[in-house]
């Protein structure tokens, strides 16, 4: 927990080039990281019956005072590796059943959601790397995989493959250069 969360507030550290005080304190994202990180490890690490009611009652309100106060939902049940940037205050909605992968960056408003019918209903499993635009969508049983870069308001509803730029309403690919450049993180 503490690890990823180090990871979240070094991505602000580069990308901001703010001290990491300055990120804690003022950066909504990094709240709802924060909180995140928090109720996912109560979630998956904690077995003792009790103290485990206790807490996710605890995660629970604190999770809804931090998604009226930043416009962030960032399910407990989601997997969310490390490095999560959100430049931008809210709008930000991701599916529990979602899974996005490490050193990603979310812009405002965007949605990782359910859809589909029968056996393609699912939500997407996004890959390392990859930048979503403002307001983008990205719905249903689908893989973005690493380095990608995904406009904003582009409507994602199909697979996309590594290192791929997708704008556009459906999105399609427009090139190949991925995310390299918009992504950028303490290991480079």
């Amino acid at each position: 927990m503490l690890d990823n969360f180090r990871a979240d507030v070094e991505r602000y550290v580069v990308m901001e080039e703010r001290s990491w005080l300055s990120a804690i304190l003022t950066r909504q994202g990094l709240w709802a990281s924060a909180e995140y990180r928090f109720s996912h490890w109560i979630f998956t690490k904690i077995h003792l019956p009790v103290i485990r009611q206790i807490l996710l009652l605890f995660s629970s309100l604190l999770h809804k005072l931090i998604e009226i106060t930043t416009g962030i939902d960032l399910p407990r049940q989601t997997y969310i590796g490390k490095g999560l940037y959100i430049p931008h205050f809210g709008g930000i909605f991701v599916h529990y059943t979602a899974k996005i992968g490490e050193y990603c960056t979310l812009g405002q408003d965007v949605t990782i959601g359910l859809g589909g019918r029968g056996n393609n209903k699912g939500c997407p499993q996004i890959g390392h790397r990859v930048c979503i635009g403002a307001g983008a969508r990205i719905i249903g049983s689908i893989s973005i995989h690493d380095d990608v870069a995904i406009g904003a308001n582009a409507v994602v509803t199909k697979d996309l493959p590594n290192h791929a730029v997708a704008v556009g309403i459906p999105a399609k690919i427009i090139s190949y250069q991925g995310s390299q450049g918009l992504v950028v993180y303490p290991e480079q």
